[in-house]
């Protein structure tokens, strides 16, 4: 007997690394100090412009829209979702993603799949201008289905001591501006298939007229990276908090940069919400605060500013062909309330 013979080939898993390392060296940046292969990656900050400067890491994985890549056998945007998902954790404080590093487990390995995910993984990167210097690809017989796999990564990113956002200095007349979602992005899906795959109502593959594409082309549709547009926004304007709307929508993931004093006021009504979260609601038969705890309806990214600076802010991301709103503001919450409020919610969602 053998490791292959197991049902572990080591030598199928080195042939994808090879055939993809020269893209995988296209997102290297002058710091990245190893190659490809090795026990460790390298990266060097003796170079950075950073003064006092302050590492910031996060993990994350895609979830159970993974499922969905394994029903359809689209696999090749399920990388976006995962470096969406780590660097857009990273940029709520402020921070430049420096590199990345990703898992990937699966009980046989297939080389197509494995290098369509592998691939969208480097062009996460390469929209997210950091660095892929390193991964684990594991291949683990008996542990997971036939032509299923697990995802998840590690990111790093930089920032001066001193230019860190962490929420400290919002303040009351503060507003709200949200950054449009590219859909669902990875977060719900363990509703979205009780839903739309395991109720059998739906046609997947059948084009929705109000959406433009399939409902599975759209349920699959990578998360936006928001990291060169908050980064420019970052050098020019005075940005006292960010938020990343992922698991928990609005009502868990704001809190998280708010003062204990503060209390996010969110008018649903300034912007339209996209069709698929309103079909999910009325499929669903879900309220509408439960949408909120759960789904970013169509606002995947938030900005807490001073209000002289929303227009200038505002023209800005427009110029960026960032389709953006000013959604809320900050007052002041008693003590016993919540911190995110909700207005003009109740109709937001109607076909």
């Amino acid at each position: 007997m053998d490791y292959k013979s197991a049902g572990v080939d080591i030598e199928k898993a080195d042939n994808i690394i090879k055939n993809l390392k020269e893209k995988i060296k296209e997102t290297f940046t002058p710091e990245v100090l190893s190659d490809i292969g090795g026990f460790s990656g390298f990266f060097d900050l003796s170079n950075d412009n950073f003064s006092n400067p302050v590492l910031v890491s996060s993990v994350d994985g895609v979830g159970t829209k993974l499922k969905l890549a394994f029903l359809s056998g689209i696999h090749s945007t399920i990388g976006i979702d995962l470096v969406a998902m780590v660097v857009n954790d990273l940029i709520v404080t402020g921070a430049k993603p420096l590199f990345l590093l990703d898992y990937f487990a699966t009980g046989k390995l297939d080389e197509k799949i494995a290098s369509d995910v592998i691939s969208g993984i480097i062009k996460g990167c390469r929209e997210a201008g950091c660095s892929l210097i390193g991964g684990e690809t594991a291949e683990m017989p008996g542990f997971y289905r036939d032509n299923e796999y697990d995802l998840a990564a590690f990111g790093v990113g930089i920032i001066s001591k001193d230019k860190i956002i962490d929420g400290s200095s919002i303040a009351f007349k503060n507003k709200i501006i949200g950054l449009q979602s590219s859909g669902v992005h990875s977060n719900g899906f363990s509703l979205l298939r009780k839903i739309f795959i395991e109720s059998e109502k739906f046609d997947i593959n059948k084009k929705i007229d109000e959406i433009g594409k399939t409902l599975i082309e759209e349920l699959l549709t990578p998360t936006q990276i928001y990291v060169d547009i908050v980064l420019k926004l970052t050098k020019i304007f005075q940005i006292n908090g960010m938020v990343h709307i992922t698991g928990g929508g609005f009502i868990e993931n704001i809190p998280r940069v708010l003062p204990e004093r503060c209390k996010a006021v969110i008018d649903v009504s300034t912007w339209e919400i996209p069709y698929i979260f309103k079909l999910t609601k009325q499929s669903g038969n879900i309220d509408e605060i439960e949408m909120f705890k759960t789904f970013n309806n169509g606002i995947g990214y938030i900005l807490i500013t001073p209000q002289d600076i929303v227009d200038d802010l505002l023209s800005m991301l427009n110029n960026l062909n960032m389709e953006s709103y000013l959604i809320g503001e900050i007052v002041q919450r008693e003590s016993d309330e919540s911190q995110v409020e909700l207005k003009n919610y109740k109709n937001a969602f109607k076909i």
